[in-house]
């Protein structure tokens, strides 16, 4: 398995990758089952990224096993509602007890792996690459999770180590938001 920056060719996969894992294309026992992601990520959007160095992908021998996305909150100009939402809490979010405005950090996600590489430690490879890409730019990755997403949780929280930072609720949605130090095997943190 490659990890590698996301290029340009890529894009198509990548949200074709995404769609099929959308929170509106699976019923709630998928949901339940193997997560989801949510937002509008289209194959152009996906592209402008890639060139921006804003996704890493997991590369088969040329097929896509899984994506990831690790963004500088400075590069977002449109943030949806839930990214929004932490860059506006970065005074009380909190990192390694200073706020997380005052902390270098990367919007870490979204993360799709692909049905037929589920339980292969792609996701795992993923999060060991952003890691080391991180690394010089960033003391911390942060997500945000949907706490009704309890796969994309367990994963992130209770397998990689990822430290919860806080909570926030936009309309009857609540969300957690978790961080991962850079520069370490692992995660720890507040």
């Amino acid at each position: 398995m490659d990890y590698r920056y996301a290029d340009t060719a890529d894009a198509p996969a990548m949200a074709d990758l995404f769609a099929a894992n959308h929170y509106d294309a699976l019923t709630e026992r998928e949901r339940a089952r193997q997560g989801f992601v949510q937002g509008g990520l289209d194959a152009e959007t996906l592209s402008s990224m890639a060139e921006d160095r804003s996704f890493l992908v997991a590369d088969d021998d040329g097929r896509l096993a899984g994506l990831l996305g690790l963004v500088s909150p400075q590069n977002m100009t449109s943030p949806p509602p839930p990214a929004k939402a932490v860059l506006d809490a970065q005074e009380s979010l909190r990192w390694q007890g200073r706020p997380l405005r005052a902390t270098p950090w990367l919007f870490y996600g979204p993360v799709v792996v692909a049905a037929a590489y589920r339980g292969k430690g792609v996701a795992r490879g993923l999060f060991t690459a952003a890691l080391h890409a991180a690394s010089g730019r960033a003391d911390v990755m942060v997500a945000f999770i949907e706490l009704a997403n309890q796969p994309s949780w367990k994963v992130h929280v209770d397998g990689f180590g990822m430290t919860p930072m806080g909570e926030f609720t936009i309309g009857d949605r609540a969300y957690g938001v978790v961080g991962a130090s850079v520069g370490q095997s692992g995660a720890s943190g507040a």
